[in-house]
């Protein structure tokens, strides 16, 4: 079974802030900063709602029979749009059990929305059962259907009072967590032109949780305790042959059992 686990990151899509609030002629951070207020306004935070959150990262972990691989979808100037249809083309491809944190709360719904503003298809993800029986009773869309297994949703046995920041979780399980990044400074980021630096902390994000997906599946029964560890290391191994900064130091940050 082939295993999509991913993160998104957003920025505030200034674009249709300009055409929500009629703001042609300012420039982005005039424009983010207005509708940052006007959320401010509405709920008291700035945390703006899906449809205006545009995605700049899609950061993956796959785990095939062949390999298990670590990336960010398209290259650092792809558009939304190619991020978008990368993302839909792998699960055409791989047909995989896609794993997120909060994914039925957040990213895909983030990008259900940016998809239906760029028109991409993905019909494979939005099967239900019309053209494929075998997703009729389970596919990407139903909350309790595990081909989309959200670990937030699923361990808090969908109680959202009993609901846990990924950081936390992976902090407890002695894994790196957010290394002192959190997605609150990608804006930040952003306007500075740092999307390497993002993309970066998204691939750092999806570890956290593609490991505590197995630590899921040890206590589930679908790995023993010594498969477990054969997966544990393969991603030691495989973010050593990488050897790249952000990989190195969330090693140093992963201390050996």
């Amino acid at each position: 079974m082939n295993v999509f686990v991913f993160d998104i990151e957003t920025v505030p899509d200034v674009e249709g802030g300009r055409r929500l609030y009629d703001l042609d002629g300012l420039d982005d951070k005039e424009v983010a900063n207005i509708m940052f207020h006007k959320r401010r306004q509405e709920t008291g935070n700035d945390f703006l709602r899906l449809p205006v959150q545009k995605i700049v990262a899609i950061s993956v972990v796959l785990r095939s029979r062949e390999r298990l691989a670590v990336w960010s979808l398209g290259d650092e100037d792809a558009s939304e749009k190619e991020i978008i249809e990368r993302f839909f083309t792998g699960i055409d491809k791989y047909i995989p059990t896609i794993v997120s944190w909060n994914g039925k709360g957040f990213d895909l719904p983030v990008l259900h929305y940016r998809s239906l503003i760029h028109g991409v298809p993905a019909q494979r993800y939005w099967e239900t059962g019309e053209h494929d029986q075998s997703f009729k009773w389970n596919n990407y869309l139903s909350r309790y259907h595990r081909r989309h297994t959200d670990l937030m949703d699923v361990i808090a046995g969908y109680e959202n009072r009993a609901i846990a920041p990924l950081d936390q979780v992976a902090t407890l399980l002695g894994f790196p967590g957010k290394m002192g990044m959190s997605g609150a400074k990608v804006w930040d980021y952003y306007q500075e032109g740092r999307i390497a630096d993002i993309r970066n902390y998204c691939e750092t994000d999806v570890l956290n949780t593609y490991l505590v997906y197995l630590r899921f599946q040890l206590i589930n029964g679908n790995l023993n305790q010594d498969e477990y560890q054969q997966e544990t290391e393969l991603v030691r191994s495989t973010l050593k042959d990488e050897n790249k900064p952000h990989f190195n130091e969330f090693l140093e940050n992963w201390p050996q059992a």
